[in-house]
């Protein structure tokens, strides 16, 4: 069975028509021909863009001189409201500096220390869908639950049933519906004094959230001060200091982290945790593995090492849908792309969606395969072409996090329940900033000590 994925657009139709269809789904608006293709150019009378899927010129534009392609501020119009300057919208020397405080709480014991939060987060997400009853389950629903639930336990060592935490999750929910993510603008070059579209709802619920992490933030500052905080994710990025400027972050400066990191923690991982269930479902047979599997995820994190098969099928997962299906780049300067001129300002659009769904690089590369992840032909694909974090300078600094968080959800849903797929409700894949369901994820649930009882 090949699990879904957009139909492609025509690969011509006017810039209008383009706009329209990208306002409602960024992937579909794309041509079948990118999954083929190794560039492709976008002229518009305003601007061009570029899509690479060539590894050589990724590898440029992200590990060898990444420099020379900051992220484009166009996309920073639609998600400022939310995130203001962190550390996913900002470049150069003001980027490096958060990097450099931020990074040290992600490096070596520090996941291991949030192994205890991530498992009873992951407990906590069995026992509601173990009381939810009978019936169909909207699972992106309950991924998103579950993955802010360990974002608050993991970053301020709350669970999500405090109220602060429980406020922003919904203030969230609330921002997600009255304004996507991706604003249009972030593709469109308006001029700098033409003020941005966006609903007052969106300004609004952007406002609450920000006012209530502000809450949660200034908070723990006063414990890290009085000497009285948790040795959490929050204290220990608070705490940093910058070994070349001797600075910390701020207050305000930390209500913008913590922000991306609630957006990108929680978001993100809803989104991988609930294709990955459906692709489980509707593979039932990958579904017995990890079950099988999940007997060996104990209270230790070394535990984790032995779920080979569940982080293969987490793998594929992230491969087939990756939460962030594009990202953009701006050239500051001339360059050249397989012998074509690349004027200064262009956008070079990165695709994880077409990457790795490209058919010269991936065999089989629409289907459900986790086994390619333990053949010389899939490692060899996935040094290629296989970026969910993205790569270099400006991976994801929290990809070990994601990926261990993945893997335990997976693990105690899988090893609890049994997902089966419910007739009539395929899921749609559509996305504005991270890959989702059109109309949600639905899947049939049984406890599996009923079945084996």
């Amino acid at each position: 069975m090949i699990p879904p994925k957009p139909a492609a657009r025509p690969r011509r139709v006017s810039l209008w028509r383009y706009l329209r269809l990208f306002r409602q789904d960024i992937l579909s608006a794309q041509p079948e021909h990118l999954y083929r293709a190794w560039m492709a150019e976008f002229r518009t009378p305003l601007f061009r863009s570029y899509l690479i899927n060539d590894p050589v010129l990724i590898r440029r534009v992200l590990n060898e001189r990444p420099d020379d392609f900051p992220k484009s501020s166009r996309i920073s119009e639609g998600l400022r409201l939310l995130l203001g300057q962190s550390v996913f919208v900002t470049n150069g020397a003001k980027w490096k500096r958060q990097r450099r405080i931020i990074d040290p709480a992600f490096e070596g014991g520090r996941l291991r220390d949030t192994f205890p939060a991530m498992l009873a987060a992951a407990d906590a997400a069995v026992a509601r869908l173990g009381a939810a009853g009978d019936g169909p389950v909207e699972i992106e629903g309950e991924a998103s639950h579950a993955a802010a639930d360990i974002i608050f336990r993991t970053l301020f060592s709350i669970p999500i049933e405090h109220k602060l935490a429980k406020d922003v999750f919904e203030a969230f929910r609330d921002h997600q519906r009255s304004q996507p993510i991706l604003n249009l603008a972030a593709f469109v070059p308006l001029p700098a004094w033409m003020p941005r579209l966006f609903r007052p709802e969106a300004r609004a619920t952007a406002a609450r959230i920000r006012h209530l992490i502000h809450e949660l933030t200034a908070q723990r500052l006063a414990e890290i001060g009085a000497g009285s905080a948790p040795n959490d994710l929050a204290t220990k990025i608070m705490s940093t200091v910058d070994p070349e400027t001797g600075e910390r972050f701020d207050l305000a400066e930390m209500v913008d982290q913590v922000a991306i990191f609630f957006l990108a923690g929680h978001e993100t991982s809803a989104s991988a945790l609930s294709w990955a269930l459906y692709l489980l479902a509707t593979h039932p047979e990958w579904q017995d593995k990890v079950a099988k599997e999940a007997v060996g995820l104990g209270a230790e994190f070394s535990s984790l090492s032995s779920l080979r098969v569940t982080r293969d099928v987490f793998r594929e997962a992230l491969r087939l849908y990756p939460p962030v299906p594009m990202m953009v780049r701006e050239a500051s300067k001339i360059e050249e792309f397989r012998n074509r001129k690349v004027a200064r300002g262009s956008q070079i659009v990165l695709s994880p969606w077409h990457l790795h769904r490209h058919e010269r690089l991936w065999a089989n590369p629409d289907g459900f395969d986790p086994a390619r992840w333990s053949t010389e032909e899939g490692k060899a694909s996935a040094r290629e072409a296989y970026m969910p974090f993205s790569s270099g300078p400006r991976v994801c600094t929290g990809a070990g996090f994601a990926m261990a968080e993945g893997v335990v959800m997976l693990s105690k849903l899988v090893g609890a329940f049994s997902f089966a797929p419910v007739e009539g409700r395929v899921p749609q894949p559509v996305a504005h900033l991270t890959v989702r369901a059109k109309e949600g994820i639905w899947l049939a649930m049984t406890p599996r000590d009923s079945i084996q009882a």
